[in-house]
């Protein structure tokens, strides 16, 4: 699918670094030699995965918030990338609810700006926004949204990120065109991993719950969503920046998730962190009454991705949980997560010869 020894050399600015995937990121472009500027807020986290990764000493990290046109164009330019990945966002559907207008002025402006930056720059190349597969206006249908379904996503999140496509698609079809630069989105499902310790996130909930020595709580077994290990949209989004930077006809817009079969309910995703953590692990359902809407059902059709660029996912949804049960024991029992990383890095790429 891929040669990860193509972004040697390559300058490469990335937002969003300090975060959970952004910091696994980090980690992969580091370890083949990528020359990389992050940008991003503090990691949003303690303990965080930013700094248990170690990746700071091997790149020009710097602190800052998209919504600062004046301080990310000035790093930006400095930085003088040839590829751009766009991962700095406001991600938790909740925090959306709480806090909208920062979600937006975030998720929306924060993308103007980038994009602004890439406008104005001579550089570029190769650019990808990551959004969401929750910005399809969500009909909770059984079967997977493609690429051309409507974009208009419920909550503050969700539509944030509806928005966020839609800027990337102007700026796009009014400029980047002109100036060939190669510009892409990927939708991806939602992640797990050793390393996120986000709020209202089940696999984290479900790791405090161990770490705890408490019965882990979910609050809707029934949800359905498109669960995928971490590596995997990862790994797609440096493939859809490699091939586009080489063929920019390349570039589009592209779900990213996993196979049908892995589109599975909370509950089976708690009964499958309880078999592989074992220790007696086990979870009960706690309703709330005034919980905010969420989606139900919610799956991704990535037949485009597999057509354009012969992808599909490698690791199932019980191989993603168990290599996040895992890290989190290497991580809770004091060994060297950074290992962890490298190795699971490795079998991914081993995975896919």
């Amino acid at each position: 699918m891929m040669d990860l020894t193509f972004f040697k050399g390559k300058r490469v600015f990335l937002t969003g670094h300090t975060g959970f995937k952004g910091s696994w990121m980090c980690r992969i472009l580091e370890n083949y030699g990528a020359v990389l500027t992050g940008y991003s807020l503090a990691p949003p986290t303690e303990p965080n995965l930013f700094s248990l990764a170690d990746v700071k000493t091997r790149m020009n990290s710097v602190i800052g918030d998209v919504r600062d046109f004046g301080k990310l164009k000035h790093i930006f330019d400095e930085a003088q990338p040839e590829i751009v990945i766009h991962m700095a966002a406001q991600p938790i559907v909740r925090e959306g609810y709480r806090c909208p207008r920062e979600t937006y002025e975030t998720n929306v402006m924060g993308t103007v700006n980038l994009m602004e930056c890439v406008r104005q720059s001579s550089s570029v190349k190769s650019v990808l926004n990551v959004t969401t597969d929750k910005v399809y206006l969500n009909r909770e249908w059984p079967w997977g949204y493609r690429e051309n379904e409507m974009l208009d996503g419920f909550d503050p999140y969700s539509n944030s990120k509806s928005c966020s496509e839609l800027v990337t698609h102007s700026y796009a079809n009014s400029f980047f065109g002109q100036q060939n630069i190669a510009v892409s989105t990927a939708r991806a499902g939602n992640v797990i991993g050793g390393g996120d310790f986000a709020p209202d996130r089940i696999i984290p909930d479900c790791v405090r719950a161990q770490k705890q020595k408490q019965t882990i709580v979910l609050r809707n077994p029934h949800s359905v969503r498109p669960y995928q290990h971490v590596l995997e949209p990862l790994m797609a989004y440096l493939m859809i920046t490699q091939r586009q930077f080489e063929d920019r006809r390349l570039a589009g817009w592209y779900n990213v998730g996993p196979e049908e079969r892995d589109c599975v309910s909370t509950g089976q995703l708690a009964d499958m962190f309880c078999q592989y953590w074992g220790e007696g692990a086990s979870w009960i359902t706690e309703y709330e009454t005034d919980a905010p809407h969420e989606a139900s059902f919610l799956r991704l059709d990535s037949s485009k991705l597999r057509a354009v660029f012969s992808w599909k996912p490698r690791w199932s949804i019980r191989d993603a949980v168990a290599l996040t049960c895992a890290w989190s024991k290497i991580w809770l029992n004091g060994g060297s997560v950074t290992d962890e990383m490298d190795q699971e890095i490795q079998k991914y790429l081993d995975d896919n010869l």
